[in-house]
C-alpha cells in the first residue's frame, strides 16, 4: 500500500514572529524593496512514513507549539491583497537539520522507524512588487550554493530513486597525450593541479604503472596535491630572491644564518628555500637552543602540542596542551552558514583527532566594510553584511551545539577582504598525556570509521578552496562546501574523553579535506580500504565521490584487530555508528576497491611527491614604512570609528561560558563592555576533579600595518599577541606561537611572492627576537577575485599556560589608582618582565595590550566599571599614535622602572580626559581632549548596531514578586548522597557541568546517553532511563540543543521522549509517590514547561494558554551574565537561599523569552511560582535588555510547579567555580545544588 505524504504549514503567531519581522525591516531598508507592506514566513513540512494518528500528534508538538504557532493542513490561507509567494529548500544531497531533527524527533514519539521528512521555508511577501524587486527579493533569499526554489505542489512521496552506477571510467589513451592534450583534460576535469602536476602525473602512469589511471586515481591525486592539503605554493623552490629593503636584508641572512645552525652548512646550500622553511625554521632553531622543553614530538600531526604539567586533586599530572588554527575563506565567501560552522568544525576535530578534549575557541575574521548599502555589493559576490551576518550565525550556532566555548571573537574590517573573506577559527584542548597512545600502525592493523554517514556535499572543497574565484562561483561551486552536524560531533568529543577509548587507537586522523583519500590515506603507508563499506547518507554515489567526499563528523582510526570489537562497542553506546573500512598492509600502496573493481592503486611514494617540483622568484622593495599614526583627532572621533567599534554585538551570539572553564567573559566588568583581549580557561579535568592549572590564548594582527610593510606588519604580529599575554597575566617566555598565512593568488609574479616571503621573515625575526616558536600554522594562498586581491594577512596566535588565580582582566578597577604604560616590543622586553613581576607580586589591577594606540586602550579599560581617566596634564605622549606591544596598567601603587612612563590616574567621575601636550605634530591636536563614558561607549556600540545589534525590547521596570513562604513538600526518609539521573540526547551539552555541579554539593550523578541510531537501540535506551529514575531521587534536565533546537523551537526531541507512557509513569511516580525532585536548566527548562510538568508539576498536553519559551527579542543567540534575583522560597531547591537574594548567573540561549498571557503570569505570581527574575544591580526587575537578556514577561528567569519539586531556570547555575568568570562581579553560587541535596538528609 503507498504510504501517505502528509503537508502541514506553520508560522508565528503576532508578538512572536521575530524573524518575519526583522528580514521585512532588511528587505526595505537595506535592498529598497520599497513595495513591500509586510512578510510572513512559513515553515512547510512534508511527512512520509506515518499514519493519521502520529502526525496529528507531531502537528502540535513537534512541527509547532500551540503557544507561539498558528498551523494549517495542506494549504494556507492567503493575503486579501497583492502579494507573492516563494518557498525554498535545501539542494538534493545537503543535510538539512531542520528535516533531520524533526524526523529523530517523530521517531523518539512512536519508538520506531525513523520517517521521511522535507523541509521548506515559504516567504509570503505583501504589496505590489515590481519584477526587479521580486529578481532581487529571490536573489537575496536564495544563495544557489545551499539552496534553490521550491515547487510549492506535493509531491506523491520522498523517497527519492537515484541511479546506482556500476563502474568508474578509466581516462583511456590518458598515457598517450600531448600537452594540449593534457590542457583540454585539466580543463574539462576542471583540477585544481597546473599541467605541470598532469604531466607528472602522466609520466608516472606511463613508466611506474604503464596503465592509463582511472578518474577515480586523477581525482585522487588531485585532492592529495592540493595547495589545501600539501601546502604546494609553502613548498615551491624560491630560486631567487631580490631584496631591496635593508631590513628585510638583515632579516634574510639571519635566516640563513639559522639554517645553517639547524641543517649544517653543507645541507643548508642544498636545501630548497621555501616559505615552508622559512614558516618552521624558527622553531627548529629555538629547539636547537634547547628553548624548546615543553614542545610535544611525533609522527602524527594533528595539532600544535606541548607538555604542561598540572596539578590536579593535589596531584601533579603532566599533560598535552593542544592548539589548532584552520581557515574555511572559500566555503565562507560563498556559503557563509554552512563554511563558518564547519570553520570550527574542522578546527575542533584536529586536536580532536589527536585524543584531546577540545574546551575554547577563538573567532578572528576579516571582511569588508559591513556598514555599506548592499547596492554598493560586486557582481558574483554576495553582500558584505549578509556574509558578516550568516558566517557568525554559522559559526556560532555549531560552537554553541557542540558546547564550545567561544572566549574571543574579533572581526577586522579592510577594503581587500571584499576579494575573499577571511574565516579563522582557533581552538584550545587538552588531556592527560596518558590517555594519549601514538604508535605507528602495523600489517593487520584495522581502520575504523565512526561518526557520520557519507554524501556528496563537500565534493571537491580541498581543491576548491585552492582556486581564486570569479563571478561563476556562486553558482558553480555548490558541492564544494561541507555541511556540519554538530549533536554527531558532540558524540565524538564524548566518546574521544573515555580513557580506555583513547588507549586504543594507535593513530587518528579527522575527516576534512580529501575524504577517505586523505583521511584514511595518510594513516599508514600500506592500505587495502574497502569503499563499498562506506556507508552512505544515500544511494547514487560512486566510487569516487566516496574516494573524495567531505562530508563532516567523521574520525578514522586505526587499531589493532582485537581490538576492533570492543571499540565499536563503545562507539556504538555514544549513539554513533563505527565499522571497518580498511586494513593496514605489508605493501606501501594505497588500493581502494569498489565493487569488485580496483579503483586506485597507487604508490605510497609517488603520492608522498606531492606533484611536480615549483619554481618561483621573490622580489621584495625598499619600502618607507608609515601607518596613519595620527588618524583620530579625538575621542569622540576614535569612539566612532569602523576600526575601534565595539564588536559586542557580534561578540554576544557565542557562548562564552559552557564547560565552566572560562576564566574570563568576553567582556567584563559590571556592565560587562570591556572587551577582554585574550581568552582564558582551565584544563577540562573530568567532573569530580578540581584544577587551577589554566591557559591564555591571544591573538596580533594589523592588515593595514601588512599592506604596508607585510615585515614590519608580520612582526608586530607576533608582537602583539604576546604582549596580550603578558598583559593577561602569562609570561611570554613560556609562550608557543601558531601562525595563520592568508595572501593573494601568488602566480607567477615576483612582487607578489615577495609579501608572504617578507611576512614570513617578520614573524621570524619576531621569533627569535622572543624566544617564542611557531610550532604550527596553516596557509590559505588564493586571496584573489578578478582583480582584487586581499591584504597580506600573517595572524599570530599565541598560547601559554598560567596559574587561573594569575590571570589579569583590562577593566579598571578603582579609583583613585595611577596608570602606567610599559613600553614593549621586539629591541627591548625588560618592561615586559617587570610588568609580569609586578602582576606576580599582585601589584597590577588591570591591564590592555595597546592595539592600535593608547587611546583606545583607556578607554576600552574605563567602559566596563565605569570608571573615568584623567592623564598628567604635563605629559607630553602622542596619544594616537601606533604603540604596539605597549602595556598599559592600573597599579596598586606608583612605580619607578626603566621604559616606564606614569600616563595619568583612574577617577570616580565616568569621564575619560587626554592632554596633547608640547611640540608633537600633529600640530591640530593640542589642549584637552575629554568625553563622559557613557557617550564614548554609545558611539562606540552605535557603529555596528544595524549590522550586529545590541538593543532591542522596550526598558521599563516591573514588579518585584515576593514569596517569602516555605514550600511544604518534605522528603519522608534520610540519604547522605542523593542520587541524580541526566539524561544526555543528541545535542545536549552541558552535562559535565551539571556531574560536576551535583558531586560538589555531595551527589552521585548518573548520565544516561540516549541512543536513536535503530528501533532497538532506542528502546533500550527508554528502558535504560526508567530504571535510573526509578533508582533516582533527582531528574535534571541539562543544557544544550537537544535536535540542533529543531524543528524551529527548543527541547522537542527531549518532549517527544518524555512522553513515552512507560517515562512519564517514571517520572509522575518520582514527584508523587517518592518526593522526589525535578530540575531543569536552559533546554532543561524549555522540556519542563513544554511538558506540563511546569507550570503544573505533571506531564499533561499544553495548549495556546500554556507558558512556554520563545525566541529572544533581539533575534539572536544571548551568551552573557546576568543578576537575578530570588523572589520565591516556595521550594526545596531554595532551601538555603532567602527571598531577595541576588547572584551573578551566565546565560546563554537563543530562547528564552518567558511568554504567558496576562492571567497566567498573575496565577504564578499568586501562588508563588515565580522563583527568579532577572533585575539590575540595585536588584530592580526591568525589561531592559541590559538586565533581562530575552524580554521575559515580569522578567521572570525561573519558576516552580506548584509544591516547588519541579524547577526550571534559564541560568546556568552549575557553571561556576572558583576562578570562573574573573571579570564579572558578583555572587556567582547560586546554592540550588546544595539545597536539593539538603532536602534528602
Amino acid at each position: 500500500m503507498k504510504s501517505q505524504v502528509f503537508r502541514c504549514y506553520v508560522h508565528k503567531r503576532p508578538g512572536f514572529d521575530v524573524e518575519a519581522a526583522g528580514l521585512c525591516r532588511d528587505l526595505r531598508e537595506q535592498l529598497g524593496i520599497e513595495g513591500l507592506r509586510g512578510l510572513t514566513i512559513l515553515n512547510r513540512y512534508d511527512v512520509e512514513g506515518i499514519g493519521d494518528g502520529v502526525y496529528e500528534q507531531a502537528k502540535g508538538t513537534v512541527f509547532s507549539e500551540p503557544q507561539v504557532d498558528a498551523v494549517y493542513d495542506e494549504d494556507f490561507p492567503r493575503p486579501a491583497g497583492s502579494h507573492s509567494v516563494l518557498a525554498v529548500e535545501a539542494l538534493p544531497g545537503q543535510f538539512d537539520q531542520r528535516s533531520d531533527s524533526a524526523a529523530q524527533c517523530i521517531q523518539l514519539m512512536t519508538g520506531g522507524e525513523r520517517p521521511l521528512v522535507a523541509y521548506a521555508k515559504v516567504y509570503v511577501l505583501e504589496g505590489v512588487l515590481s519584477v526587479p524587486e521580486l529578481e532581487r527579493t529571490a536573489a537575496y533569499l536564495i544563495n544557489p550554493v545551499e539552496c534553490r526554489e521550491a515547487s510549492l505542489d506535493k509531491p506523491e512521496t520522498l523517497a527519492r530513486s537515484y541511479d546506482i552506477p556500476e563502474r568508474v571510467a578509466t581516462l583511456d589513451g590518458f598515457t598517450a597525450l600531448d600537452e594540449n592534450g593534457l590542457r583540454a583534460e585539466l580543463d574539462r576535469l576542471g583540477l585544481a593541479m597546473d599541467l605541470d602536476d598532469l604531466k607528472f602525473l602522466q609520466n608516472y602512469f606511463r613508466d611506474w604503472e604503464r596503465r592509463d589511471p582511472t578518474i577515480t586515481e586523477v581525482r585522487v591525486v588531485d585532492t592529495y596535491w592540493s595547495d589545501h592539503c600539501r601546502h604546494t605554493t609553502f613548498s615551491t623552490h624560491l630560486d631567487g630572491v631580490d631584496i631591496a629593503d635593508p631590513a628585510v636584508q638583515a632579516a634574510y641572512e639571519r635566516y640563513l644564518a639559522a639554517r645553517v645552525e639547524v641543517y649544517g652548512e653543507e645541507k643548508a646550500k642544498k636545501r630548497p628555500q621555501t616559505l615552508m622553511d622559512l614558516a618552521t625554521i624558527g622553531a627548529k632553531a629555538l629547539k636547537k637552543r634547547g628553548l624548546l622543553p615543553e614542545l610535544d614530538e611525533s609522527e602524527e600531526i594533528n595539532a600544535c602540542s606541548i607538555h604542561v604539567p598540572a596539578v590536579v586533586d593535589g596531584e601533579e599530572q603532566d599533560w598535552l596542551l593542544m592548539f589548532k588554527n584552520e581557515t574555511h575563506n572559500h566555503p565562507t565567501e560563498i556559503e557563509p552558514f554552512g563554511g563558518a560552522a564547519t570553520c570550527i568544525g574542522g578546527c575542533i576535530r584536529d586536536p580532536l583527532s589527536g585524543r584531546a578534549y577540545v574546551h575554547q575557541a577563538m573567532r578572528v575574521t576579516g571582511g569588508g566594510d559591513p556598514t555599506v548599502p548592499l547596492s554598493e555589493t560586486l557582481e558574483g559576490k554576495l553582500p558584505q553584511r549578509k556574509i558578516a551576518q550568516t558566517a557568525a550565525a554559522g559559526y556560532s550556532s555549531y560552537g554553541n551545539q557542540i558546547g564550545l566555548a567561544t572566549g574571543h571573537v574579533a572581526e577586522l574590517y579592510h577594503p581587500g577582504y571584499i576579494a575573499k573573506r577571511l574565516e579563522c577559527g582557533a581552538v584550545v584542548a587538552a588531556a592527560p598525556a596518558s590517555h594519549v597512545r601514538r604508535e605507528r600502525p602495523a600489517p593487520g592493523d584495522v581502520v575504523i570509521l565512526l561518526g557520520g554517514r557519507t554524501g556528496r556535499d563537500g565534493i571537491g572543497g580541498a581543491t576548491g578552496s585552492s582556486k581564486s574565484h570569479n563571478k561563476k562561483s556562486l553558482a558553480t561551486m555548490a558541492s564544494e562546501v561541507q555541511k556540519g552536524n554538530a549533536p554527531e560531533e558532540r558524540k565524538l568529543q564524548r566518546l574521544f574523553r573515555d580513557e580506555n577509548v583513547t588507549r586504543m587507537i594507535k593513530r587518528c586522523n579527522d575527516f576534512g579535506a580529501g575524504g577517505v583519500s586523505v583521511a584514511i590515506g595518510e594513516l599508514a603507508d600500506g592500505l587495502a580500504i574497502d569503499l563499498d563499506a562506506v556507508r552512505k547518507k544515500y544511494d547514487g554515489l560512486d566510487g569516487t565521490e566516496l574516494a573524495i567526499s567531505e562530508s563532516q563528523e567523521r574520525m578514522a582510526v586505526v587499531i589493532a584487530a582485537e581490538d576492533e570489537e570492543q571499540f565499536i562497542a563503545m562507539a556504538q553506546a555514544e549513539n554513533l555508528e563505527a565499522y571497518r573500512v580498511a586494513v593496514v598492509t605489508e605493501s606501501p600502496r594505497m588500493v581502494m576497491t569498489w565493487k569488485g573493481q580496483t579503483i586506485a592503486d597507487l604508490s605510497r611514494e609517488f603520492l608522498n611527491t606531492n606533484g611536480a617540483v615549483k619554481h618561483a622568484r621573490v622580489s621584495v622593495p625598499e619600502r618607507n614604512f608609515s601607518v596613519a599614526g595620527h588618524e583620530f583627532a579625538s575621542l569622540r572621533e576614535m569612539a566612532s570609528s569602523l576600526k575601534c567599534a565595539s564588536r559586542r554585538g557580534l561578540v554576544e551570539r557565542f557562548d562564552g561560558s559552557i564547560g565552566a572553564g572560562s576564566v574570563l567573559m568576553p567582556f567584563g566588568g559590571k556592565t560587562q563592555t570591556t572587551p577582554a583581549q585574550a581568552m582564558a580557561a582551565l584544563l577540562p579535568t573530568m567532573p569530580g576533579e578540581e584544577t587551577a592549572q589554566a591557559s591564555v590564548m591571544a591573538w596580533g594582527c594589523d592588515p593595514e600595518w601588512l599592506s604596508a610593510d607585510p615585515f614590519r606588519g608580520a612582526r608586530a604580529s607576533v608582537t602583539v599577541s604576546l604582549a596580550k599575554l603578558v598583559a593577561a597575566g602569562a609570561d611570554y617566555k613560556d609562550a608557543y606561537l601558531t601562525l595563520q598565512e592568508f595572501f593573494e593568488k601568488l602566480r607567477d609574479d615576483p612582487a607578489r611572492w615577495g609579501k608572504p616571503f617578507a611576512a614570513l621573515l617578520g614573524a621570524l625575526d619576531a621569533q627569535l627576537k622572543y624566544g617564542c616558536a611557531a610550532i604550527g600554522g596553516k596557509d590559505s594562498m588564493s586571496g584573489s577575485f578578478l582583480d582584487l586581491d586581499v591584504p597580506p594577512t600573517l595572524i599570530s596566535f599565541a598560547i601559554a599556560p598560567v596559574k587561573a588565580g594569575d590571570v589579569l582582566s583590562p577593566e579598571f578597577k578603582e579609583a583613585g589608582h595611577p596608570v602606567y604604560v610599559f613600553a614593549g616590543g621586539p629591541k627591548d622586553q625588560t618592561a615586559w618582565d617587570a610588568f609580569h613581576q609586578l602582576a606576580q607580586e599582585g601589584k597590577v589591577k588591570a591591564a590592555w595590550a595597546v592595539e592600535h594606540n593608547a587611546a583606545e586602550g583607556v578607554m576600552n579599560m574605563s567602559f566596563g566599571n565605569r570608571i573615568g581617566f584623567q592623564a598628567d596634564p604635563e605629559l607630553e605622549l602622542l596619544w594616537y599614535a601606533p604603540a604596539q606591544g605597549s602595556i598599559i596598567a592600573e597599579l596598586t601603587e606608583d612605580v619607578d622602572i626603566p621604559n616606564t612612563v606614569r600616563l595619568g590616574v583612574t577617577t570616580e567621575e565616568p569621564v575619560v580626559t587626554l592632554y596633547h601636550n608640547g611640540d608633537l605634530p600633529p600640530q591640530h591636536l593640542k589642549g584637552e581632549d575629554s568625553a563622559p563614558i557613557d557617550e564614548l561607549l554609545a558611539l562606540n556600540e552605535g557603529v555596528l548596531e544595524e549590522v550586529y545589534p545590541t538593543r532591542a525590547g522596550t526598558s521599563e521596570q516591573v514588579e518585584a514578586v515576593t514569596w517569602d513562604r516555605r514550600s511544604p513538600a518534605v522528603f519522608d526518609g534520610e540519604i547522605a548522597r542523593p542520587r541524580v539521573v541526566i539524561p544526555v540526547f543528541p545535542g545536549t551539552n552541558c552535562e559535565y557541568d551539571s556531574v560536576r555541579a551535583c558531586l560538589r554539593a555531595g551527589m552521585d550523578a548518573e548520565t544516561v546517553v540516549i541512543r536513536n541510531l535503530t528501533p532497538g537501540a532506542l528502546a533500550d535506551s527508554a528502558l535504560e532511563l526508567e530504571r535510573a529514575i526509578k533508582n533516582a531521587q533527582i531528574v535534571f534536565l541539562p543544557g544544550g540543543f537537544s535536535g540542533g533546537d529543531e524543528p524551529e523551537g527548543s527541547a522537542k526531541l527531549i518532549v517527544s521522549f518524555f512522553r513515552n507512557p512507560r517515562l512519564s509513569d517514571a517520572v509522575h511516580d518520582l514527584l508523587k509517590r517518592r518526593d522526589g525532585l525535578m530540575l531543569g536548566i536552559c533546554n532543561g527548562f524549555q522540556a519542563l514547561l513544554k511538558l506540563g510538568l511546569l507550570p503544573h508539576g505533571e506531564i499533561t498536553p499544553v495548549d495556546g494558554n500554556s507558558p512556554t519559551l520563545t525566541y529572544n527579542l533581539i533575534g539572536r543567540h544571548q551568551s552573557r551574565y546576568v543578576t537575578t534575583r530570588v523572589a520565591s522560597v516556595k521550594s526545596p531547591w531554595m532551601l538555603l537561599s532567602h527571598v531577595g537574594d541576588l547572584h551573578a548567573i551566565t546565560v546563554s540561549h537563543g530562547e528564552g523569552r518567558f511568554a504567558a498571557p496576562q492571567g497566567v503570569l498573575e496565577q504564578l505570581a499568586a501562588n508563588g511560582q515565580i522563583a527568579t527574575q532577572y533585575v539590575d544591580e540595585a536588584g530592580v526587575p526591568s525589561m531592559d535588555i541590559s538586565v533581562n537578556p530575552n524580554g521575559s514577561a515580569l522578567a521572570i528567569e525561573g519558576v516552580f510547579s506548584p509544591d516547588g519539586r519541579v524547577f526550571g531556570k534559564m541560568g546556568h547555575s552549575e557553571r561556576r567555580g572558583e576562578f570562573v568568570a574573573k571579570n564579572i562581579p558578583g555572587d556567582k553560587l547560586q546554592p540550588i545544588f546544595d539545597s536539593g541535596a539538603l532536602y534528602f538528609r
